[in-house]
């Protein structure tokens, strides 16, 4: 007789009760009868209390360390500043946890590799929150360049750029606690979707210039005010990657830039058969001089949230599902650092 017992709730925890938090890990935890949220952390108390009032009757923490030693979650998403990811990660890590962080993985290379390492030796899931790569549109377009739809793809232009976006909140204009500006904040999601479509090719060198010309002299924009006299992150980075298979990966990223659109957010490929356009996807070729669509979606795929968190989830439970992982956060990370060791130096780093 087959049994009908029903297994436990995973439980879960969260660190960082901003709005991310909020709007993307607990409101996905809760649609699920096999996850339970049972904690939520962070450094202001209030705003933990408030959280997981939201969400049910989860315990509110001021201290990570406590709420992993005395709750012990079986599932923690790491959603505090990126300052502190790496501590957060390590910890949830050694407290037996497999976790889902948000992006960037961690401050440094050396960080994200620590962190790597701490998840194999744990046995758990570390996952990150590349959501782009989720979307149907990178998926599909993934799998038409395994079948050789593209060729040989040389040349990827990777945009994320806002004409005057700098964020009013929060600690996005902060280096010390941020990490950078728009390269660790937008440009990282564009450099993971086109490396996951590209397959992670073995990386050569990185050039790079970067500028701050907007953010210190202006106050206000598109998400609000901030303050000239504390901005202490890039305007914009322009960068390129050379690959060992001989392409190239031209990234380009602002929060402030004089440019037409208010945003951009899409990747471009261009390879020997074919070329691609990321969001929505849309591939092409030309034919005697007249453009022709091989294939194209009217929209892209707008549950990008949804499907990374679904994905990691489902790899935790034990299927062979593609997650953005701890070595392929390593390596995003590690290109993040080279372009700011570049733009810093103004001399090419090779990897």
């Amino acid at each position: 007789m087959k049994s009908t017992t029903k297994t436990s709730p995973l439980r879960v925890a969260i660190i960082g009760a901003g709005q991310v938090a909020d709007k993307v890990h607990a409101s996905y935890y809760c649609t699920r009868d096999d996850l339970e949220l049972v904690a939520v952390a962070d450094s202001r108390l209030s705003q933990a209390q408030a959280l997981a009032e939201r969400y049910g009757n989860a315990q509110a923490w001021d201290d990570p360390q406590a709420m992993l030693r005395e709750v012990r979650p079986d599932i923690v998403s790491v959603c505090s500043p990126n300052r502190f990811h790496y501590e957060h990660v390590m910890q949830a890590l050694e407290a037996g946890c497999h976790v889902m962080c948000e992006k960037p993985p961690a401050m440094t290379p050396e960080q994200a590799d620590e962190m790597c390492q701490a998840a194999h030796r744990a046995g758990k899931v570390l996952g990150y929150d590349f959501h782009h790569r989720f979307a149907e549109d990178a998926q599909l377009l993934r799998q038409q360049v395994l079948d050789g739809k593209l060729g040989e793809i040389y040349v990827t232009t990777a945009k994320a750029l806002r004409r005057c976006g700098v964020p009013g909140w929060g600690v996005f204009t902060n280096k010390a606690l941020q990490g950078g500006g728009p390269l660790i904040d937008l440009g990282v999601h564009m450099l993971d979707a086109a490396m996951y479509v590209l397959g992670f090719p073995t990386v050569k060198k990185v050039t790079a210039h970067s500028y701050q010309k907007i953010g210190t002299r202006k106050n206000n924009g598109q998400f609000g005010e901030w303050d000239p006299a504390t901005y202490t992150v890039e305007d914009a980075l322009f960068g390129t990657i050379e690959f060992h298979n001989g392409g190239i990966l031209r990234l380009e990223t602002s929060f402030a830039l004089n440019i037409v659109e208010q945003s951009i957010m899409n990747v471009s490929f261009c390879g020997d058969r074919a070329g691609a356009t990321l969001f929505p996807l849309h591939i092409y070729d030309d034919n005697n001089g007249e453009l022709r669509t091989l294939m194209q979606r009217e929209t892209a795929d707008d549950r990008r949230h949804f499907r990374s968190m679904e994905a990691f989830i489902r790899h935790v439970q034990g299927e062979p599902i593609m997650i953005a992982d701890a070595e392929q956060g390593r390596i995003i990370q590690q290109l993040v650092a080279a372009l700011y060791q570049a733009a810093e130096t103004g001399k090419c780093v090779e990897l």
